[in-house]
């Protein structure tokens, strides 16, 4: 952890160089690895949850209720009550900040791609261990809880875009976060402000390899929706690489 410290206290004297087209090369290298393993476990995970999550607001609400909320028109922010917006919002940040271990696993998953080392299921959950669930978990529910309370305000001011931009910048800043706390040991706070400190020195570079790796993602929108959960992977190979690259790995 004192190496990592004081990698960290360089960059923020020195900063570090980081270029866009060998950077992607590893990323991509990483990614083809872990795409199809990933994938899969998305795609049971992502049934399993979607499963329990229709099943439990249809006996919460019933389906014809549950129809009516559904609807687009009943959708929009302008139209849902405070109550519900709150309940809602509540339910987002928890549920972000629950699976952030879940997040870690497949970071976890690309370093052992990285190394050559094994991975299997047990590998996503392996930080759901208290040591690790804490820190992730307190980190996570803040930049969510942020990034919601922006978001759902410039929603209501009628100018959702600037919402998206400006959450879409604290996500971009706290992207290494997650990695300081499962490879660095950092507690919550120190990860956000680390992370903040790094992505700084290198914005512009990390921007264009965030926007990269997700419209690389969204490809697999194009194949019957469901490539996507095996395209995703990509954005947790940039995190693992970006960390790497910048930081180290112990």
């Amino acid at each position: 952890m004192k190496q990592i410290k004081d990698r960290i206290a360089f960059i923020k004297t020195n900063g570090y160089p980081l270029e866009f087209e060998p950077i992607f090369t590893k990323v991509f290298e990483n990614y083809k690895k872990i795409a199809l393993y990933a994938g899969l476990v998305l795609f049971v995970f992502g049934v399993l949850l979607l499963a329990l999550i229709y099943g439990g607001l249809l006996s919460y609400f019933g389906i014809d209720t549950l129809r009516d909320m559904l609807k687009p028109e009943n959708l929009q922010t302008k139209n849902l009550s405070k109550e519900f917006l709150i309940n809602y919002s509540a339910a987002v940040i928890l549920f972000t900040a629950l699976i952030s271990p879940f997040t870690a696993g497949f970071i976890k998953m690309a370093h052992c791609a990285d190394q050559n080392e094994e991975f299997h299921v047990s590998t996503i959950f392996q930080y759901y261990k208290l040591t690790y669930f804490v820190p992730l978990f307190i980190a996570t529910f803040c930049i969510t809880l942020i990034n919601t309370a922006i978001s759902t305000t410039f929603e209501l001011l009628g100018i959702p875009f600037v919402g998206t931009v400006v959450t879409m910048l604290i996500s971009l800043f706290t992207l290494l976060t997650i990695p300081l706390i499962i490879f660095g040991k950092y507690n919550a706070i120190e990860a956000i402000q680390s992370s903040i400190l790094v992505v700084s020195k290198q914005p512009f570079t990390i921007i264009n390899l965030a926007v990269v790796s997700i419209l690389a993602s969204l490809v697999g929108l194009m194949v019957f929706c469901i490539g996507v959960l095996f395209t995703i992977p990509f954005v947790y190979s940039l995190y693992y690489v970006l960390y790497k690259e910048i930081i180290g790995i112990e």
